[in-house]
């Protein structure tokens, strides 16, 4: 199944092209904003490099979060826009999945994916190969540090919230956005998620008056 992926949601602006869980081309550059900018030069570089055409596509998957309320309405908004000009599903994928992807644990031991959310928080979630053993949540450090402390040795640490938990404890990488590589490998096992944006708190901007923005 040919298949676009677009990731805005985090650290960075990524397009790739896969096929099955196979990675054909990607298109990746760190950045913390401008990814509406960029976005479309990486896709059409991704998907030249990959030698398709956009009627090629089976389908089109976007990262769905949680992540930056901007870069998740980019991706979402680019990933509809197109799915509905090609007339292709549109499927979502969680940025903790794909960043526990990006772990390479020993099986049978845990994986904390955890993004950097300020405010004294981290988003986190725990995987057991590859799979979920809770929702995905909004923790307060100490609450996340707690938590992850009553692992037993072996614990892998992922994402750009690795480094707020300050434990002696297996093992850390930092990642400010999953690897094209992780984002093929979720997309081919997860082909039907809901393209729907994950938000874990309310945004930090306000409107005028104290509203939050739709």
């Amino acid at each position: 199944m040919k298949t676009l992926i677009i990731d805005t949601a985090l650290g960075a602006c990524t397009a790739v092209a896969a096929d099955g869980g196979r990675l054909v081309a990607a298109a990746t550059e760190d950045m913390a904003r401008g990814h509406q900018e960029r976005l479309g030069g990486m896709v059409r570089s991704a998907m030249a490099s990959a030698g398709w055409s956009f009627e090629d596509l089976d389908r089109v998957a976007v990262t769905t979060g949680p992540g930056s309320f901007t870069g998740l309405r980019v991706g979402l908004a680019f990933a509809q826009g197109l799915g509905l000009a090609l007339d292709r599903p549109v499927t979502g994928l969680s940025t903790l999945a794909a960043l526990a992807r990006d772990a390479e644990a020993t099986p049978g031991a845990p994986v904390w994916a955890l993004i950097d959310a300020r405010r004294g928080q981290v988003y986190g979630q725990r995987f057991l190969d590859h799979a979920p053993t809770d929702g995905p949540a909004a923790l307060a450090i100490e609450e996340a540090t707690a938590r992850i402390a009553g692992e037993a040795g072996g614990v892998t640490l992922v994402g750009s919230g690795a480094g707020l938990i300050t434990l002696a404890v297996g093992r850390l990488i930092d990642r400010a956005a999953p690897s094209p590589e992780a984002l093929a490998s979720l997309a081919a096992d997860h082909p039907e998620g809901e393209a729907r944006p994950l938000y874990l708190r309310g945004p930090d901007a306000k409107l005028p008056g104290g509203r939050d923005p739709e």
